[in-house]
C-alpha cells in the first residue's frame, strides 16, 4: 500500500470505474464524432462526487488532493475513457483554481460552486493567435473604465470554448506585451463576446474547442481574480498541477494500450500461433511495459512532492517530457501490433494514438519544458 493506494482511494478507483463503464462507454464513440460531451454529463459526475475531486469541501468540491485528482484521471483512462474526455469533463481543472487561491466570496459563489454542481461550464483563456507559450507577451488588454474593464483581443484552441458558460481570461491591463497581467471572468452573452468558431483536430475528439473574440466587453472589476497585475503569477503557480495533470494522461494512455496491446496479442493467431508467442512481440511488449511503469512512478513521486508544497519547478517539467516520451512510444508500438484492426476508427487503440499527439503541446511543449529543465541544471 503506498500513498496513492490507500483503502480510501481504491474504493475512488472503484467509483470512478463504475461511473466509466455506466456512464462513458456505452456512449464515447457517439460523442467524438458529435465533437462534445453531453452538459448532463458533469451533473451526473458531480451527483457522485467526482467532478468536486481535488476541491475544497468549503467552495462546493469533494475533498482530497492532487493525488486523489491524478488517480480519478488514471483510472477514467484506464477504464476505457480517454484524455479527449479528461479534457472536456474537467476543464474546471484549470478554470477555477485561480479562483479558490483568491478566496473570493463572490466568484466562488458566482463560479465555483455552481460548476462543481455541474450546472456551469468554465474554461480557461491563455493562447493568443500569435503567441502560444508566451505568456507574458499576451495582447488582449483590458482597459480600466470606472467600474469595468473594457476588454478587446482574441484567443485560440481554447478547450470547453464552445460549450463553457464563463472563461478565466488572460488580459493585459497595461499595454499589450507588457507582461502585466491580471485574469477576468468573462461570461457569454456579454455584448461583445463572441465564439469565432469551433475548431476541428486531430484528436481529442470529445473535447469541443474554440476561438474567442473580444470587442468591446464589459466585464465588472468585481469579476477581476486577486489584484490587478497578478495574473502572471497566478497563472504561473497553477502551471505544477496541468503539467501533471497531462503527465497522468500521459503515462494512464500508455498503461490502457500496453493493456490492449497484451490482450490482442494473446488472442490473436497469425501462421497458427498466437502473437504473443512470438519472443520479439514479447520482448516489445515488455518494453511498453517497462517505460510506462518507470513513467507512472516518476509522476508518483513527483506529485507527491508537489502535494507535500515542495518547489519541484524542474521535476514536473521532467516528469511531463518522461511521460509524454514513454507515451508516444507506447501508442506507436500498440497501433503497429493491432496491424490493420489498429488503423480503423473501430479501434480504442486508435482513439489513443490520436489524442496522445496534444499531450507533448499542451501545458507548455516539450522544447519549453526542456528549457525549464535547462535552467534548473544553472545552464
Amino acid at each position: 500500500m503506498t500513498i496513492v493506494d490507500t483503502p480510501e482511494r481504491r474504493q475512488l478507483r472503484e467509483l470512478t470505474r463504475a461511473f466509466v463503464t455506466k456512464e462513458v462507454l456505452p456512449y464515447l464513440d457517439d460523442w467524438e464524432r458529435a465533437g462534445e460531451v453531453p452538459r448532463s454529463l458533469h451533473e451526473t459526475a458531480a451527483k457522485i462526487g467526482l467532478l468536486g475531486i481535488g476541491f475544497p469541501e468549503s467552495v462546493g468540491g469533494s475533498g482530497g488532493d492532487l493525488l486523489d485528482s491524478i488517480l480519478v484521471t488514471e483510472e477514467i483512462i484506464r477504464s476505457g475513457g480517454s484524455s479527449g474526455l479528461i479534457a472536456a469533463l474537467f476543464t474546471h481543472g484549470i478554470a477555477l483554481p485561480h479562483m479558490v487561491a483568491a478566496r473570493d466570496d463572490g466568484l466562488i459563489e458566482r463560479y465555483v460552486r455552481p460548476t462543481l454542481a455541474g450546472t456551469m461550464i468554465g474554461s480557461l483563456a491563455i493562447t493568443e493567435p500569435d503567441g502560444g507559450s508566451d505568456v507574458a507577451g499576451i495582447r488582449t488588454c483590458a482597459r480600466r473604465d470606472g467600474d469595468h474593464y473594457v476588454v478587446n483581443g482574441s484567443k485560440t484552441y481554447i478547450t470547453s470554448g464552445v460549450r463553457s458558460d464563463f472563461v478565466t481570461t488572460a488580459v493585459c491591463t497595461d499595454f499589450p506585451g507588457s507582461g502585466s497581467l491580471s485574469l477576468l471572468v468573462i461570461e457569454k452573452g456579454m455584448p461583445g463576446f463572441t465564439v469565432g468558431r469551433r475548431l476541428e483536430k486531430l484528436g481529442w475528439h470529445c473535447s469541443d474547442t474554440a476561438e474567442l473574440s473580444f470587442v468591446d466587453v464589459r466585464v465588472p472589476v468585481a469579476n477581476r481574480i486577486g489584484p490587478e497585475d497578478t495574473g502572471f503569477l497566478a497563472i504561473m503557480q497553477q502551471f505544477a498541477t496541468e503539467r501533471l495533470s497531462l503527465a497522468t494522461q500521459a503515462y494512464a494512455t500508455a498503461q490502457r494500450c500496453v493493456e490492449l496491446a497484451t490482450r490482442w496479442c494473446r488472442d490473436r493467431s497469425t501462421f497458427g500461433r498466437p502473437l504473443a508467442s512470438r519472443q520479439l512481440v514479447r520482448h516489445g511488449l515488455a518494453e511498453m511495459h517497462t517505460r510506462t511503469e518507470a513513467a507512472r512512478a516518476y509522476v508518483h513521486d513527483v506529485a507527491t512532492r508537489v502535494a507535500a508544497g515542495e518547489p519541484v519547478v524542474t521535476e514536473v517539467a521532467m516528469a511531463k517530457n518522461v511521460a509524454v516520451a514513454a507515451c508516444d512510444f507506447v501508442v506507436d508500438a500498440a497501433l503497429q501490433l493491432h496491424g490493420g484492426f489498429g488503423y480503423l476508427r473501430d479501434a480504442e487503440v486508435e482513439r489513443h494514438y490520436r489524442d496522445a499527439r496534444i499531450l507533448g503541446i499542451g501545458g507548455g511543449t516539450t522544447e519549453i519544458m526542456n528549457e525549464i529543465i535547462a535552467k534548473g541544471m544553472g545552464l
